[in-house]
């Protein structure tokens, strides 16, 4: 049998997985900084926990999980004998994989509600699945770092998202656009237009703008039965990225000027604070989950043709549909396989990152090989990754395992050395040595 992993998915080798956990690291330490908790979810949810909460697109998106043993018993027939895949599916299958980690830390909240203070602010990192079309920078399986606030109206907390993306793309070596935007405003443009039905249809044509322009955007629009005129009007509007200016074009909507009131009150937030990273307000801006209701969030790279790299936003009522109403909450979630993807091609890890073993004991025979375990042992203990060849095997063979795996220092172990005990550390690299003594290899080689 040929070994095969399935489509959209990956294997990660050991320096691949030092330089994701790298990734992990640095957003985990920014969540903390600002006082986010960790939880963790299952990797299943109910499928009715799922369902309806991504739209339409999302929820055939859905991995759905066959129930365990004679699933077929309790299948729905006339669905079956119809080729109904919709409707077999609900007889089944009453799992899925999750989708995103929003909607099960929604599920979360209110399941331990008389648990947690609010507002809760958690992040989670974990992986999710999409039955999505494998490309670059997207994957079928693949970790999301989620941060979310809940139990507040509070703008403070996008703006405090605004920062720790700032932060957390500075610390990574990347330059990248925060956009902002708000979907109030989107449904301001879309009442001002007058197609306040077609508002999906609005958002998904503007969406492919940068990639079709606006004849494209138009002729999407037209099959959607928006007027010539209303599709000028369109432009007008999204063409303007003041907010005073976009707020007098959309003035006749009482939600279109409150989108621009948040937005405007998110930027008093950060007025007087620097920020690293380009911060836009761009009307385009749309995020395809259904269940953004306020400011969204998406960061590209400025560097590397892929696709957003962080997302986010406002939902007014996520829990509801769990039934607990009126808790509003914003979050963020970094996609750390396309962030792993850019900064492998900017070449951005640091240079050590590739090197978890600092230094190889190389004993010269069966003697020194055990006196060496003893050494490693005493490496351990002062913190210092190391590793000892397994057998004493011809020093060219020991040395070239050394070399192979990056080692960057070896320490070599004669019956000279042992007499003496002072030991021949050698970098390899540039070739220099020294005979220390084992407090001064400790000494030179322990972490700062």
């Amino acid at each position: 049998m040929k070994p095969t992993i399935p489509k959209g998915t990956r294997d990660y080798s050991p320096q691949e997985v030092h330089r994701q956990n790298f990734i992990f690291d640095t957003i985990k330490k920014v969540f903390e900084k600002y006082g986010y908790q960790p939880i963790e979810t299952p990797v299943m949810e109910n499928l009715d926990t799922l369902l309806g909460k991504y739209g339409d697109e999302g929820d055939k998106l859905l991995f759905k999980v066959l129930n365990n043993g004679d699933f077929l018993s309790k299948a729905d027939t006339d669905a079956l004998d119809r080729r109904d895949s919709n409707g077999l599916v609900n007889s089944i299958s009453k799992r899925g994989l999750r989708y995103d980690l929003t909607v099960p830390f929604a599920r979360y909240v209110v399941m331990h509600q008389h648990e947690i203070q609010f507002p809760f602010k958690r992040y989670q990192i974990q992986p999710v699945w999409r039955a999505d079309r494998p490309q670059k920078g997207r994957y079928q399986e693949f970790y999301q770092c989620d941060a979310d606030a809940i139990g507040s109206e509070s703008l403070m907390y996008e703006a405090e998202y605004v920062l720790m993306i700032d932060e957390v793309f500075t610390r990574l070596g990347l330059e990248v656009e925060i956009k902002i935007n708000n979907r109030k405003i989107l449904a301001g443009i879309a009442e001002t237009v007058g197609i306040p039905d077609k508002m999906v249809a609005m958002t998904v044509a503007v969406d492919k703008l940068d990639k079709v322009g606006w004849d494209g955007v138009a002729n999407e629009l037209i099959a959607s039965e928006v007027t010539q005129d209303q599709i000028d009007s369109l432009k007008k509007m999204y063409g303007s990225r003041q907010l005073e200016e976009l707020k007098h074009l959309i003035g006749t909507s009482a939600i279109g000027v409150e989108g621009v009131n948040e937005i405007t009150e998110v930027l008093v937030y950060l007025s007087n604070l620097s920020l690293t990273q380009q911060l836009t307000f761009d009307p385009t801006l749309a995020r395809g989950l259904s269940y953004y209701t306020g400011c969204i969030f998406e960061v590209k790279s400025k560097e590397v043709q892929i696709g957003s790299m962080l997302g986010g936003g406002r939902y007014a009522n996520l829990t509801e549909v769990f039934g607990l109403p009126g808790v509003s909450g914003v979050g963020i979630s970094f996609g750390v396989a396309r962030i792993f993807d850019v900064m492998q091609e900017l070449n951005r890890f640091p240079e050590d990152i590739d090197q978890p073993i600092k230094v190889l004991l190389v004993a010269l025979d069966e003697t020194c090989h055990k006196w060496s375990f003893n050494l490693l042992h005493e490496l351990h203990t002062n913190e210092i990754p190391a590793h000892l060849y397994p057998e004493p095997a011809k020093l060219k063979k020991q040395m070239k395992y050394a070399d192979s795996s990056d080692t960057p220092y070896v320490i070599m172990i004669g019956s000279e050395e042992m007499s003496q005990e002072r030991y021949l550390l050698k970098h390899m690299a540039d070739g220099d040595q020294w005979q220390l003594s084992l407090a001064e290899i400790i000494e030179k080689l322990k972490p700062n």
